[in-house]
């Protein structure tokens, strides 16, 4: 019974390391997205430039990945040292 108990907590550190990391490249590809879409759209900077507010939103978009990502990291690790 022990064994199993421990499998369990096992497999939930590793699905919540998986989505983790997974969410932190999501955040770098869309703040890299965000970046050049601002760079290049930034000529005619007024809030009619379609492509520059787009890129405003994956730069907002990317901090907001990134804070769920460190909030479901931080939500696992305190599930595992109560569960320990």
């Amino acid at each position: 019974m022990t064994t199993k108990q421990m499998t369990m907590k096992g497999q939930n550190v590793k699905e919540g390391a998986g989505i983790v990391s997974f969410m932190t490249v999501a955040a770098w590809i869309a703040l890299g997205i965000g970046l050049l879409t601002c760079l290049f759209e930034v000529s005619d900077f007024s809030d009619r430039n379609l492509g520059l507010m787009v890129g405003v939103g994956f730069l907002v978009g990317s901090v907001q990945i990134y804070m769920i990502g460190a909030a479901i990291r931080l939500f696992h690790h305190n599930k595992t040292k109560q569960a320990e």
